[in-house]
């Protein structure tokens, strides 16, 4: 039985470019028997808890608060994301909790049978040095237009939106150069999943087909 970083299981942590598709190839890797690990989701668990309220709400105010006592977090985004100095404030408060969480789930997923690997899909997996809890990294990528594109039909996101959320992240190059493979995310969902699926099959991960396939 192959020992991994954390178990039987390997884990793959999931990066790329903004509006790339990345919670789309999340889903395929999903597909194949993969355990998907959503540090967005964690995230916004982590400005959830009273603790790291009680911080946020300390350094920026009680402007950063709804009525319900819970975060704005569109208002401290718009503090955090243009000043490096208040967003490394803000990631100081989280980043451990979302580390913590991270881990958690990982050790559930080494103890399920039910799953193949594990996926950690992070945005900032280098930036917050979660890479060392992973086996394998994988770069989801797509053509600017494209990614442009969608960022505006999804969360009506303009060429200078795209180019702050990239400033307060590692320039692409870097980030492709510290990954074990990059796919490109320029055609259709069947695309991606075959896509997906020869990287899996290159790395030994995918699913063993049955005998009468």
């Amino acid at each position: 039985m192959t020992a991994f970083r954390q178990g039987t299981k390997p884990v793959i942590g999931l990066i790329g470019a903004i509006g790339a598709g990345k919670s789309t190839a999340a889903r395929c890797f999903a597909a194949r028997g993969g355990f998907v690990i959503d540090a967005d989701a964690l995230g916004h668990e982590a400005l959830r808890q009273p603790g790291i309220i009680g911080r946020v709400v300390g350094r920026w105010g009680e402007d950063v608060r709804r009525p319900d006592g819970s975060l704005d977090r569109r208002a401290l985004a718009r503090i955090v994301f243009p000043n490096p100095v208040e967003r490394n404030a803000l990631e100081a408060m989280v980043f451990p909790y979302i580390e913590e969480r991270c881990r958690e789930e990982i050790a559930r997923a080494q103890a399920d049978p039910a799953y193949r690997f594990v996926v950690l899909d992070a945005a900032v997996m280098l930036e917050a040095g979660w890479n060392s809890s992973v086996d394998r990294i994988v770069y989801i990528d797509a053509p600017r237009e494209a990614r442009l594109a969608r960022l505006a039909a999804r969360s009506g996101w303009s060429a200078d939106d795209l180019a702050a959320r990239e400033a307060a992240q590692w320039p692409e190059d870097v980030k492709k150069a510290r990954s074990d493979s990059v796919i490109v995310n320029d055609g259709d969902v069947i695309q991606l999943q075959e896509r997906i699926d020869r990287f899996l099959e290159t790395w030994g991960m995918a699913p063993e087909k049955r005998s009468s396939e």
